[in-house]
């Protein structure tokens, strides 16, 4: 059973950062392609940030230049570092992972619960 655990987000002013992990119950992690989508009210799940199994990443457009995502495959974790974060950013950020890889319009087959990040003006 794959169990991914969201924390790390919370209440920041815009222009300020947050880094969100998502830890992974698996011995296979470091095979897996991991991905970030978030959700805001009254709207539909979006595309966020991905990372390959070999490293490779893609951003949405809305948070190219201001998101990094990364893994630390040792500790089963991939992380989503937020900056210069805009009000637009608020939402429930989940956790995404598959084996078979994932797309921005094709998520992976397993979700974490999600946390929220809430922005400010």
């Amino acid at each position: 059973q794959v169990q991914l655990v969201e924390s790390g987000g919370g209440l920041v002013q815009a222009g300020g950062s947050l880094r969100l992990s998502c830890a992974a119950s698996t011995r296979t992690f470091s095979s897996a392609d991991m991905g970030w989508y978030r959700q805001a009210p009254g709207k539909e799940r979006e595309f966020v940030a991905a990372i390959r199994w070999s490293g490779g990443t893609y951003y949405a457009d809305s948070v190219k230049g201001r998101f990094t995502i990364s893994r630390d495959n040792a500790e089963n974790t991939v992380y989503l570092q937020m900056n210069s974060l805009k009000s637009e950013d608020t939402a429930i950020y989940f956790c995404n992972a598959d084996w078979l890889g994932l797309l921005p319009e094709a998520p992976g087959r397993f979700w974490g619960q999600g946390t929220q990040v809430t922005v400010s003006s």
